[in-house]
């Protein structure tokens, strides 16, 4: 069975179904996996961080609070912290002509809060297919751990 991650969501799960997000851009998607237990987590965030006087009430929104979060509800769901792993997908500059040449865009900082939330979580990152200029949609398969990833015009990719 496919489940769909919404935007400033989140799901965890075990052993069967898929995780899907579609039209992802500038948001990065964080899918942690533990293999032993078959147990994985979907976070879709937004933003880097709640710095943009958002209320930090919707921590799924912001990669520095999701990321924390999700380790915690994969952990309670039955993996265990020393077995996860992460993967990355997303954080595109979709509209790089309208941005500062000089300034990095918001696909950029969300891919660099998720790599060192997750780093600071003591979570390796064993896979990621981030930046470019160009919308994905993303598939995690609880079953093996496997996202694989379609851009339009790229050929898929599983990571």
């Amino acid at each position: 069975m496919r489940h769909f991650v919404a935007a400033g969501e989140r799901r965890v799960g075990r052993s069967e179904g898929t995780f899907s997000v579609l039209g992802l851009g500038s948001c990065v998607v964080i899918a942690l996996y533990d293999g032993s237990s078959q147990v994985g987590g979907m976070a879709h965030v937004l933003l880097p961080d709640p710095s943009y006087n958002e209320s930090p009430a919707r921590l799924w929104r912001y990669a520095t609070s999701a990321i924390p979060a999700l380790i915690e509800e994969t952990i309670a769901a039955g993996a265990r912290r020393g077995r996860l792993s992460a993967r990355l997908v997303g954080g595109a500059c979709m509209f790089r002509d309208l941005l500062p040449r000089d300034q990095p865009n918001i696909g950029e900082r969300n891919v660099a809060a998720a790599r060192l939330t997750l780093a600071q979580a003591g979570i390796r990152v064993i896979g990621e297919d981030v930046g470019g200029e160009f919308g994905r949609s993303v598939f995690f398969r609880l079953s093996d751990g496997r996202v694989r990833v379609q851009a339009h015009g790229r050929e898929h990719v599983e990571i």
